[in-house]
C-alpha cells in the first residue's frame, strides 16, 4: 500500500487515540470503543458472507454490546452477559431458522455470529478496565510495545526475512521478523518504563514487552487466516492505505486481555 495513503490516515488515528486515553471521560472512551468493536464485527460477518455462510449481524451484534455491558456496569457479571447473548441468539435462531434450507446452514452461521461477538467483543473491550483501573500510562505501554515490536517485525522481516512463520495465514511473516518484533517490542517497553512507569522493574517490564508482543504475533496472523480463508487481503477499504478496522486491531484482539491479567496478576 502506498505511504501516502497510509501515513496521513496513521497521523489522524494516532491523534485521536491520544486525546481519547489522555483526556477524554470513561464513558466517552467507552462509547468510542464499541464504535470501533461494533465496525470490525461487521468486516467479520462480511468476511463469513463470501464464504456463502449467514451470520446474523444485529443479534451479533447485540450479544457483542451485551458483553460490553458487563465491563462497564459492574453489577452485570460476564457469566450471566454471555449467557443472555447465548440465550438471544438461540431464540432469534430457532424462530427464523424454520425452513429445511436455512438448517442446512444453522450450525455454521450460529457459531460465526456467536464466535464472532466473543472474539471482537470480549477481548476489545479490556482497553476499559485497563483505562478505569490503571490511567493512561499503562495503555502508552502497551501500545508502544505493540507499535514499535510491529515495525521492528516488519523491518527485520523486509531485510532479513528468509524463514516463513506461517505462510499460509501471512506469507510475508518470517522467524527473523518475529525476532525483530520482539527486540523492538523490548525496547518500546524499556523507553515507555523510563519515561511513564519508572515503578515497574526494568526486568519485569521488558518481560511483559516479550510475552506481550509474542501474543501479538499469535493474534495477527489468526486474524489473517479469516481474510485468507475467503481470499481477501483487507477486512475492509474504509481506512485509506490501512484496509479496515479488523485489519487495525488484529494484533490486540489476544494481546490486550493478556496484558490486562498479566499486569493484575503480576504488577502490584
Amino acid at each position: 500500500m502506498s505511504i501516502r495513503k497510509r501515513f496521513p490516515t496513521a497521523m489522524i488515528l494516532l491523534a485521536v487515540l491520544f486525546v481519547l486515553i489522555q483526556w477524554a471521560p470513561l464513558a466517552v472512551f467507552f462509547f468510542f470503543l464499541q464504535a470501533v468493536i461494533i465496525v470490525s464485527l461487521i468486516e467479520f460477518y462480511n468476511l463469513a458472507r463470501k464464504k456463502k455462510l449467514q451470520p446474523q449481524p444485529l443479534i451479533g451484534i447485540l450479544m457483542a454490546l451485551l458483553l460490553s455491558a458487563s465491563f462497564f456496569f459492574k453489577a452485570l457479571p460476564f457469566g450471566i452477559a454471555l449467557f443472555g447473548g447465548l440465550l438471544l441468539a438461540g431464540l432469534y435462531f430457532l424462530i427464523t431458522f424454520n425452513t429445511i434450507e436455512k438448517a442446512m446452514v444453522f450450525p455454521a452461521s450460529f457459531s460465526i455470529t456467536v464466535l464472532g461477538a466473543i472474539y471482537i467483543s470480549f477481548t476489545l473491550n479490556h482497553f476499559y478496565p485497563l483505562q478505569a483501573e490503571r490511567g493512561p500510562y499503562y495503555l502508552y505501554f502497551l501500545l508502544a510495545v505493540i507499535f514499535l515490536g510491529d515495525s521492528g517485525a516488519y523491518l527485520f522481516g523486509y531485510l532479513l526475512g528468509r524463514h516463513k512463520m506461517t505462510p499460509v495465514a501471512s506469507p510475508n511473516k518470517t522467524w527473523e521478523g518475529s525476532l525483530g518484533g520482539i527486540l523492538f517490542a523490548c525496547l518500546g517497553a524499556i523507553a515507555a518504563r523510563l519515561l511513564l512507569l519508572k515503578e515497574i522493574g526494568l526486568g519485569e517490564a521488558v518481560l511483559c514487552g516479550v510475552l506481550v508482543h509474542a501474543v501479538a504475533q499469535v493474534s495477527d496472523p489468526l486474524e489473517s487466516l479469516f481474510k485468507r480463508a475467503v481470499g481477501v487481503k483487507d477486512s475492509s477499504n474504509i481506512l485509506p492505505g490501512h484496509g479496515g478496522f479488523l485489519d487495525r486491531v488484529d494484533s490486540l484482539l489476544l494481546a490486550v486481555p493478556f496484558y490486562y491479567y498479566f499486569i493484575h496478576y503480576f504488577w502490584k
